[in-house]
């Protein structure tokens, strides 16, 4: 498999790997040898947090592990090939190294501060302080009936007042195809335009409007349930805490390690907000 566009760390770490080979954990497991060199379980889990999300999301398993293989075997080759030829020598080189070096550093230290700050204890944490920061707001459930004209709106009103079921009688005239039988679901007041906000908010459950106009048309609504909107359960949003807590234990430690050191700009851009560094790949 060629390579296509490797990440330049794992191209410098593998320059080096020919010279400062250490003998195998006996607790790695070998996926290939390349002149002797073992690719080790530990050597695809690195490529695998490098690579990231350029690898394709469906592939895992065996197929993704025959990929990365494939991939720091030509690694290995093409590094050890490049060091012959003098491609580490130089002092534009030894920049890139010492990039990466300082990269390679920055996201163990980072990943190992998230691992410590992404606690269970502090995502309910934070899961507790939004939920008691939420305010207080209504939310309806309720079905219309979406129809060209008024005269058309008004019709369909009398049948209903003539005892004929509000979702069937959607379902053969609404103009709303996505609402199955009308059903609207549960929404907020500004999620619906102000003409159509202003009488579901005011209908009692149960009951039916007058035909209401909006820029879509005529409605008429039917009022299911009443309630106040719930706050999201903790496992439906435990993701977005996970990140949110990551991101900020990352934040903190960075400001916190900026104090007393002397920053000088030469630009006149401003410097990118440390909230805005991308989340360490776990380890």
């Amino acid at each position: 498999m060629p390579i296509t566009n490797p990440p330049a760390f794992l191209t410098l770490a593998a320059a080096l790997s020919f010279g400062l080979l250490a003998a195998t954990p006996l607790s790695a497991k070998v996926f290939a040898k390349v002149d002797g060199v073992d690719i080790t379980d530990e050597d695809l889990q690195i490529a695998i947090d490098d690579l990231g999300s350029t690898l394709p999301k469906d592939m895992q398993g065996p197929a993704r592990d025959t990929y990365i293989v494939d991939y720091l075997t030509d690694l290995k080759i093409v590094a050890k090939q490049a060091e012959k030829d003098k491609f580490g020598e130089g002092a534009e080189f030894a920049k890139k190294l010492a990039y990466f070096r300082d990269k390679a550093l920055m996201e163990s230290m980072l990943s190992t501060s998230t691992k410590a700050a992404v606690t269970e204890e502090a995502m309910k944490k934070v899961y507790d302080e939004a939920a008691a920061k939420q305010k207080s707001e209504p939310e309806i459930h309720a079905r219309h009936i979406l129809l060209p004209t008024e005269d058309e709106a008004r019709a369909a009103l009398k049948r209903l007042q003539a005892g004929e079921e509000f979702a069937k009688l959607a379902t053969e005239l609404s103009k709303d195809t996505g609402s199955e039988g009308g059903d609207l679901g549960f929404f907020s007041r500004e999620k619906m335009v102000p003409e159509f906000s202003e009488v579901a908010f005011k209908l009692d459950v149960g009951k039916i409007s007058e035909p209401v106009k909006s820029q879509f048309g005529w409605h008429i609504i039917r009022v299911e349930e009443k309630r106040t909107k719930p706050f999201p359960a903790y496992d439906a949003v435990k993701d977005q805490i996970s990140q949110y807590v990551a991101r900020k234990s990352q934040s903190d430690l960075i400001l916190k390690l900026r104090e007393g050191v002397k920053i000088e700009r030469m630009d006149a851009a401003p410097p990118v907000p440390v909230t805005e560094l991308p989340v360490a790949p776990k380890q």
